[in-house]
């Protein structure tokens, strides 16, 4: 097996695609485990106890009754399919992690990534919008992300139809860096009429993608691009979109990590330009040009709000504290309705580092689901 990632030992990089890879885990599990245990090799020692933990609080769960953590063969298999794709690793703490996601509540702790890192180092813009946009759109869209490109700032959009792929050929077309953040493998091109765009977006910026190769881009993967796509960018600017569209949902995320939000006002009479005027009722900056855009992000001072942590803070080792179990308690005032870990906290009267271990065991046992706002309810 080829080294994963430069600057990491060897067993460590694997350590940590298991751990990523492992049943029950996600972002914010796997940060918890880090911080625990220091490393992942610690932390994928522990998962066969903490799961038993878990599913010992009573009420069974979907885990079996001895919990088993990826196994090396299809991780080296996986890393030996990033290599044959021409792409690597990027983990949460290496120099080319992009800076502004570093810090994001669930960002992901390892990207798989095409290209130039050093992209994401540039001052990011996120441009998305409709797939179905209108004529207009598209031009406005690729009009502004190729100014934005022409002072060097990078565009960041998702390789989706419409306003996505507008945003990505004028940045590139303007000779500016571009990210493409994608819902699937780094091997896979969606929708297949971008499969040239991709290539080229890999060739002269940055793809990224938190999936395996050979993931297949189903629906319930693209809510989770966005926070990558929000993530990474000091603000998104969103051209035109319907009502309850992902682009939406992005715009949504960049204001929960504090960037700034911004939106082009369209026709009421036109269904794809109320999702932004509904922005804009709603405290969205309102952009008629490139202009617009460039005094919001160069007057952004890096204090964005709670969503952000000091540098490093994910993933800083805990102090040593006296062992301490919250388990029965915290697994007694859970339900299937969601409550905010804060509010177990207060309730328990138990410290944060025990709820927390204590909903990490609950999770590997796959009786804990995580959801929006750091607040988990009992599985099913």
């Amino acid at each position: 097996m080829s080294d994963p990632a430069p600057g990491i030992a060897q067993d460590e990089a694997l350590a940590r695609i298991r751990l990523l890879r492992s049943p029950n885990i996600g972002p914010v599990t796997y940060a918890q485990l880090f911080r625990r245990f220091g490393d992942a090799r610690g932390a994928l020692a522990a998962l066969p106890d903490l799961a038993a933990r878990g599913k010992d609080g009573g009420g069974g769960g979907k885990a079996p009754a001895r919990y088993s953590a990826a196994p090396e063969h299809p991780v080296s298999a996986e890393i030996a399919a990033v290599r044959s794709a021409g792409a690597r690793y990027i983990f949460h703490d290496s120099p080319d992690y992009p800076p502004m996601l570093r810090h994001c509540d669930g960002a992901p702790p390892i990207l798989i990534a095409r290209g130039d890192a050093a992209v994401a180092a540039q001052s990011c813009v996120a441009v998305v919008g409709a797939r179905n946009a209108s004529a207009a759109a598209v031009r406005l869209a690729r009009q502004l992300a190729g100014e934005l490109a022409e002072r060097g700032h990078a565009v960041v959009s998702g390789l989706a139809r419409g306003i996505d792929t507008a945003a990505h050929a004028g940045a590139l077309a303007a000779g500016g860096g571009t990210i493409g953040v994608i819902a699937s493998g780094i091997d896979i091109a969606y929708p297949p009429g971008n499969a040239a765009l991709q290539e080229e977006v890999a060739a002269k910026g940055l793809l990224l993608t938190e999936h395996p190769p050979g993931t297949e881009p189903i629906a319930r993967l693209f809510p989770a691009r966005n926070r990558i796509i929000a993530g990474i960018a000091l603000g998104t600017l969103v051209v035109e979109a319907a009502p309850g569209s992902g682009s939406l949902i992005t715009a949504r995320l960049a204001g929960e990590y504090g960037r700034e939000v911004m939106a082009i006002p369209g026709s009421p009479l036109d269904p794809r330009s109320r999702g932004c005027n509904a922005l804009i009722r709603e405290g969205a900056i309102l952009v008629q040009g490139v202009e617009d855009v460039i005094e919001l992000i160069t007057s952004f001072q890096g204090v964005p709000r709670s969503a952000l942590r000091e540098e490093a803070g994910i993933y800083a080792p805990q102090p040593p504290e006296e062992p301490e179990d919250a388990s029965e308690v915290v697994t007694a005032l859970l339900s299937p309705a969601p409550v905010s870990i804060d509010e177990l906290i207060r309730q328990t009267g138990a410290s944060a580092g025990a709820v927390q271990m204590a909903l990490i065991e609950l999770e590997l046992a796959g009786r804990l689901e995580r959801h929006a706002g750091g607040r988990v309810s009992l599985a099913g």
